[in-house]
């Protein structure tokens, strides 16, 4: 069904992996015009619980494809841009959960869309980056906002200004992955991590995800009326029912 994404699922569970190994998957108009159709796909599937994202082969995915880019126009840079961005915060507001399983390189645009998943798992392999600036231009896929909300201003600075590489220690160290494994277990960690998800409900994970998310873009008093808001709502949901009951009759709950 996609150019250069294969997409396979187990369960509840969505696994997309970028496939231009012999490019490292580097971001080009394909790939971006699969992720596209990708998660247009995700946002109408409702037995969809969680999505995991990662790349074949050594790379996660190592930047955009310089050679198709080089030559843009202002306008052409412009639109490419206000694309890519819009894609990562489409996969951003997803209402699942979504994983990136960081196998390899994951520089520039590949930083970039692992930032836009809620978590951030890592390879013993994976290297970071935001090198754009040894290329002469910005980081372009909303990469200059979400490293400083990942790792604090003054790291994001660091590591834009310089265009170095970290390692993926480094990047636990620094609160930008979540966890480092060895890279034979990485899918399987991923998952172990989806289906611990998968286990509760379905509603109260969705909302607990609108309330960091949008509190995060909030002052504390707006934020903490929005989760009271959302704790209200779970009361409408047959989950906090079977939830509370299942813990009083001291039993697996089994949700919607």
């Amino acid at each position: 069904m996609y150019e250069t994404i294969r997409y396979e699922k187990e369960g509840k569970i969505g696994i997309a992996t970028i496939n231009r190994p012999k490019a490292l998957n580097a971001l080009n108009g394909a790939v971006v015009a699969d992720l596209e159709a990708l998660i247009s796909e995700v946002e109408k599937d409702t037995e969809l619980g969680v999505l995991i994202l990662t790349g074949e082969g050594r790379s996660f995915v190592a930047g955009a494809d310089i050679g198709e880019q080089r030559d843009f126009n202002l306008d052409q840079a412009r639109a490419w841009s206000k694309r890519g961005s819009a894609l990562f915060r489409r996969i951003e507001k997803l209402e699942i959960p979504t994983i990136a399983a960081v196998n390899g390189f994951a520089l520039g645009g590949g930083c970039e869309l692992a930032m836009s998943c809620d978590i951030i798992l890592a390879s013993e392999k994976a290297k970071f980056g935001q090198p754009e600036v040894g290329l002469g231009i910005t980081p372009g896929f909303s990469g200059t906002q979400r490293l400083p909300r990942r790792v604090g201003i003054a790291k994001a600075k660091e590591l834009t200004f310089s265009g170095k590489m970290i390692t993926a220690e480094e990047a636990k160290e620094i609160g930008l992955a979540n966890a480092v494994y060895a890279p034979e277990e990485l899918l399987n960690a991923a998952k172990e991590m989806a289906n611990s998800f998968l286990k509760n409900s379905p509603v109260a994970v969705k909302y607990a995800k609108v309330c960091i998310d949008r509190g995060m873009q909030l002052d504390i008093d707006s934020a903490i009326a929005l989760e009271n808001e959302m704790f209200a709502l779970c009361y409408a949901s047959p989950d906090q029912k079977e939830g509370m009951t299942a813990f009083l009759e001291k039993r697996p709950a089994v949700f919607q």
